[in-house]
C-alpha cells in the first residue's frame, strides 16, 4: 500500500510526528507501521528508558497521557506504544486535548483495530492536524492474488497464478495469515525461486488437485467426473471444505460470469479488467460461458441461493452436507 510505504519513507528521512493513530478493520498494517516504529526509531541503547508498550485494556487515557508527558532521557525523544487500544473506544474521545498538543518529544503510537473512530468528531480532527492517522482498509478477496504476488516479489520471489489463488480460497482476505504462511515458504524454498502449487499441497497442506479453485474449473468445464471426484472428498473432509465456503465461492463464480456475458468486449484483456481477474484465468471464464448460456447461468445463481440456505441448516437438517454439494452438482451441470 503507498501510504504506508510514504509514513515509512517519512520516519526514515527523520520526519516523525508526534502521534501515529493507526485503526481500521486490516491489522497486517497496523502491526507492519507500529512494529517497524517499534524497532526503528529509537537506538537500542535508548530503548530501555524511553520506549514503553502498553495494552488497552490495562490501562485508561490517564494514564496514556501521562506517560506520554513525560520527558525522555538521555534521549531526543521517546515512544510510547498503546497496543489493542480498541478495548479503550468507549473512552478514546478523551484523547483529544492531548491530540491537539502533544509532547514534541512523544511519539504516541496508537493501535485501534479493527474499529475507527468517527471522522466528524474533534478527536480526529486534532490527530489528522497535529499527527498521522492512518485507516488500514480490509481488502477484497479479488485484490488479494494481487498483493501476494507484489509482497512475493518484493523478497525476489514469484508465484504461480494457481498457487496464490490456492491461499486466498484457503486463507481468505486475512493479510497476516497469508503473510505467515509466505514466510515459512520462504524458509523452505530458495529466493528467486516460484511459489508451485505442489510448494502449497507440501508445506502447507492444501490439497493442489482437491480444492475449491480446482472444482470451480471442473464446473466451468463441465467436467462431470472430476468435479464428483471433488465433492467426494469435500464430502469426507468436511472440516477441512466447509459447504459454505463452497457454496460462496461458487456463487461468486457464477455472478462473474453473468457480468462476462453482459459485456460487449469479450477480448482478455477487457474481461481481466471488468472482472477483476487475473488475465489467467480469463480462458475459464470464456470456457464456461459457451457452456453456461445467461439464461443457465441466472437459474445456477437462485439455485446456490437456494442451497446456501439448506447448507445452514434450513430445511436440510439431515442431510449431510456431502450429499447436499452432490446434489448440487447434479442440478448445476445437469
Amino acid at each position: 500500500m503507498d501510504e504506508v510505504k510514504q509514513i515509512v519513507s517519512e520516519i526514515k528521512k527523520g520526519n516523525i510526528k508526534p502521534i501515529y493513530f493507526l485503526m481500521g478493520e486490516e491489522p497486517y498494517y497496523i502491526d507492519g507501521i507500529s512494529d517497524f516504529i517499534e524497532d526503528n526509531v529509537l537506538a537500542e541503547e535508548e530503548k530501555g528508558f524511553n520506549q514503553m508498550v502498553m495494552y488497552g485494556r490495562d490501562v485508561t487515557i490517564d494514564e496514556i497521557v501521562g506517560n506520554a508527558k513525560r520527558f525522555p532521557m538521555m534521549a531526543e525523544r521517546q515512544v510510547v506504544i498503546v497496543k489493542e487500544a480498541q478495548d479503550l473506544s468507549r473512552t478514546i474521545e478523551k484523547l483529544v486535548d492531548y491530540a491537539q498538543n502533544p509532547q514534541p518529544t512523544t511519539v504516541l503510537v496508537v493501535n485501534y483495530k479493527y474499529k475507527k473512530i468517527d471522522k466528524r468528531k474533534a478527536l480526529y480532527k486534532a490527530l489528522a492536524k497535529t499527527g498521522v492517522v492512518f485507516e488500514s482498509k480490509k481488502l477484497y478477496e479479488n485484490q488479494v492474488a494481487d498483493w501476494i504476488r507484489r509482497t512475493i516479489s518484493a523478497k525476489n520471489y514469484t508465484i504461480a497464478p494457481k498457487a496464490a489463488q490456492m491461499l486466498v480460497e484457503f486463507l481468505g482476505n486475512d493479510l497476516s495469515k497469508v503473510n505467515n504462511e509466505l514466510e515459512k515458504l520462504q524458509l523452505i524454498i530458495p529466493e528467486g525461486s516460484q511459489i508451485t502449487p505442489d510448494h502449497i499441497e507440501k508445506n502447507i497442506g492444501i490439497s493442489k488437485d482437491y480444492n475449491n479453485f480446482e472444482l470451480r474449473k471442473a464446473v466451468g468445464e463441465k467436467n462431470v467426473l472430476k468435479a464428483h471426484r471433488i465433492v467426494n472428498y469435500f464430502g469426507e473432509n468436511p472440516r477441512d471444505n466447509p459447504m459454505v465456503v463452497t457454496v460462496a465461492l461458487l456463487f461468486n463464480f457464477f455472478t462473474q460470469l453473468m457480468h462476462y456475458h453482459g459485456l460487449s468486449d469479450h477480448s482478455p484483456r477487457a474481461v481481466a479488467s471488468a472482472l477483476r481477474i487475473n488475465p489467467y484465468f480469463v480462458g475459464e471464464y470464456i470456457d464456461a460461458a459457451r457452456n453456461y448460456p445467461m439464461k443457465k447461468v441466472s437459474k445456477v445463481i437462485a439455485l446456490l441461493r437456494e442451497f446456501d440456505v439448506k447448507g445452514k441448516g434450513v430445511g436440510a437438517n439431515a442431510v449431510p452436507q456431502g450429499d447436499l454439494l452432490k446434489e448440487l452438482l447434479v442440478r448445476i451441470m445437469n
